[in-house]
């Protein structure tokens, strides 16, 4: 009773948020655009933390209790990270449809860069057919690229292809469209060169220089690749189906995520694959450049190098993630108490590994955790610190026992934000 009445004179202290743009706006940056509108959500909600952090804030009626303060401290951060959410959701979506128009617009900036570097290249030593065949043929993948920028212009654009499922650039994707892309482009090159030969011999040299003798290497990284990416979907949804792997979704795609885990560290599976590929491509590249005439001959030495990133890449997928485990369940004892068995209205301590989930540790997520004691269900409540929240963490989490639980063997699970439920500990509560 004491946090409900508190909570009705919370009002004006929600100005601040209220302040905010509603969120829905994707008019980019003007002032009460998504982007300012989810930063001064953000500045509010620092704002907020480190003044209950520092015990500022609190309304008398809960002042005298401390489980009442820090159940109401945790329902208002609660409730402002929600609001935090909002607007990092409205920044999203404005954000994804204004990198629609800014790919089509990287796109054809290549183009021009493609065009400068030719028209360089052929001072001294003339304009050839196979520059005019890698000019068309760089036109033709910009105006298809451009096109499918226009259908999934709400998006990303060209890039919505190697978006994942959890709203974040899939490093796999992207390597095989890169390979995919180079690839039909190297075709289109000999394409165009064969459309304006007119000897019967330099047909054929073109049409020759499309054996699989001549890009063996090419092709079968090609083939790797676009495997590697249809397989690490695969293995990614099966593991969270089984509970094996937490994902939870970003608000919006970042070019760092071809580089990092969903926590944002850097991630050496993911890196090491990135730069393999791109050094392989820049040399499939200058070979092109060097011999319009066939697909790009990819030594094997460096297609094996290739081969073997792959393979690192998809090792470090099988072995990333895990199930959440409880360890230990105890009874929480402040300085001072008394050594006693768990009862109803006790605070436990719940030890073990892996309850936030990477990417998770934004206020919103962390207040969806669950305790199931018994058949209750206890939401976690946000301690806030300085700088973040001491409770929960990844490998503690601390709860009260509600006086619903009835006394006696009861089982405590943890249900992460991610949905994934921990496995059943027993713990005994009396009277």
């Amino acid at each position: 009773m004491a946090v409900q009445e508190a909570r009705r004179g919370s009002g004006s202290d929600r100005g601040a948020y209220e302040a905010a743009h509603g969120g829905g706006c994707t008019c980019g940056d003007c002032p009460h655009g998504a982007r300012e509108g989810h930063r001064r959500a953000v500045a509010a909600f620092l704002l907020r933390r480190d003044e209950f952090a520092a015990g500022q804030g609190l309304p008398a009626a809960v002042a005298h209790s401390a489980s009442a303060s820090r159940q109401w401290v945790s329902e208002e951060l609660t409730q402002s990270a929600e609001v935090v959410a909002e607007r990092g959701r409205a920044e999203g979506e404005a954000w994804l449809a204004v990198l629609g128009r800014r790919t089509a617009a990287v796109v054809w900036a290549g183009v021009v860069l493609l065009l400068l570097g030719q028209s360089l290249t052929a001072i001294g030593a003339g304009w050839t057919a196979a520059r005019t065949a890698g000019l068309a043929a760089a036109l033709v993948v910009a105006g298809a690229l451009t096109a499918a920028s226009w259908f999934h212009r709400a998006r990303g654009g060209a890039l919505a292809p190697v978006i994942g499922e959890d709203n974040r650039l899939s490093t796999s994707r992207a390597v095989a469209a890169a390979w995919v892309l180079f690839v039909a482009y190297a075709v289109l090159v000999l394409a165009g060169q064969l459309a304006v030969a007119s000897g019967h011999g330099r047909r054929d040299a073109l049409i020759s220089g499309l054996e699989l003798a001549r890009g063996a290497g090419a092709v079968t990284v090609l083939a790797v690749v676009c495997g590697i990416a249809v397989l690490v979907r695969r293995v990614v949804g099966l593991r969270v189906l089984g509970q094996r792997l937490q994902k939870v979704r970003a608000d919006r795609p970042r070019a760092a995520d071809l580089l990092t885990d969903d926590a944002g560290r850097g991630a050496f599976a993911d890196i090491q694959y990135v730069v393999i590929s791109t050094v392989a491509l820049v040399f499939a590249a200058v070979r092109l450049a060097r011999r319009p005439e066939q697909l790009p001959d990819l030594p094997w030495g460096l297609a094996v190098v290739v081969l073997v990133s792959a393979a690192t890449y998809v090792a470090g997928k099988y072995a990333e993630g895990g199930r959440p485990v409880i360890l230990s369940v105890v009874r929480a004892r402040e300085a001072g108490d008394l050594d006693a068995p768990i009862r109803t209205g006790d605070d436990i301590e719940i030890r073990g590994a892996g309850f936030v989930p990477p990417g998770a540790q934004r206020a919103d997520r962390l207040s969806r955790m669950v305790v199931r004691i018994g058949v209750v269900n206890v939401h976690v409540p946000l301690v806030p610190v300085t700088g973040g929240f001491s409770n929960p963490t990844d490998d503690l989490l601390t709860v009260p026992v509600p006086a619903d639980v009835e006394p006696g063997r009861v089982d405590v699970q943890v249900v992460t934000s991610a949905g994934v439920e921990t496995n059943r500990y027993a713990i005994d509560v009396t009277d």
